[in-house]
């Protein structure tokens, strides 16, 4: 089935483009937020990517009652339309219940379904009326052909611009592994498939009371990637990982950005050809 391609204000996915989803884990601050907008956009304007921002206002899934979820919705919205408007890019943020879907869809270009809830009937089809694009993270515990059911969903309910997101599958205790026939399954589906390489390399619960990553693999995880004809990467970038107050252990340090970029640009340029 041919991917059906689409624009989100100035950003394209799938017409064999590669697009980039990228930004820290959480909204920290506006100073944050603001500052890593334009070094990301700077950086893909040199290169010549098509960007969307990423952070969320709350992590609701942290692996204990002590970690750091966010700055909350009121504030993490106002933080993102401030980004919004003063870099000029696209934002893209969690929905975690449906009544949050609404307040969402004001800010935010893309709406983003957590891996946890893929299979949420309720909160997809709240999140396809709103007539955003809709990104699904698969879940970890779902099989790639039985993600169709997602994008069945969320057409039922009106939804025109689609991305399934990879994000790897758990393998044991405390693991993930990415199956790379997943990529060409969901692109059969005929939606634009992202690969969340940061968050394939999580180590779920890892820490005891905090995620544990390996960020040591996150370039070559994104080349596979993109060697595999992915339409999208998903990476969360952070300017000081080790301080991250969210998934530091499997964030890209935002010095390494421009170099993994242009390499993955040049990787899909000889895909296409």
């Amino acid at each position: 089935m041919e991917v059906k391609s689409f624009k989100v204000k100035n950003v394209t996915f799938g017409d064999g483009r590669l697009t980039f989803i990228l930004g820290p884990c959480v909204v920290e601050s506006a100073q944050h937020a603001l500052f890593m907008a334009q070094e990301i956009n700077d950086i893909c304007r040199h290169i010549g990517v098509d960007f969307v921002y990423k952070s969320s206002f709350d992590k609701a899934n942290r692996s204990s009652i002590e970690s750091f979820r966010g700055s909350g919705m009121e504030k993490g919205l106002e933080v993102l339309a401030q980004v919004k408007a003063e870099i000029n890019v696209p934002v893209i943020t969690d929905v975690h219940e449906t009544w949050q879907v609404e307040k969402v869809a004001a800010v935010a270009d893309i709406i983003q379904i957590p891996a946890f809830l893929c299979r949420q009937t309720d909160l997809l089809v709240e999140s396809a009326k709103t007539g955003k694009a809709v990104n699904v993270k698969k879940g970890q515990f779902l099989a790639p052909w039985d993600a169709k059911n997602i994008v069945d969903k969320l057409q039922s309910a009106g939804c025109k611009k689609i991305l399934l997101t990879e994000r790897g599958a758990s393998f044991g205790y405390n693991n993930l592994v990415v199956d790379l026939r997943s990529f060409p399954i969901i692109r059969s589906f005929g939606v634009p498939v992202v690969f969340d390489v940061t968050h394939s390399l999580q180590l779920p619960g890892g820490l005891g009371k905090a995620t544990g990553g390996q960020a040591e693999y996150i370039e070559y995880f994104a080349r596979a990637g993109v060697a595999c004809g992915v339409d999208a990467v998903f990476m969360e970038v952070h300017d000081d990982p080790k301080n991250a107050p969210s998934d530091g252990p499997n964030q890209l340090p935002l010095k390494k950005l421009e170099t993994l970029l242009v390499k993955l640009k040049e990787i899909h340029e000889i895909i296409q050809k």
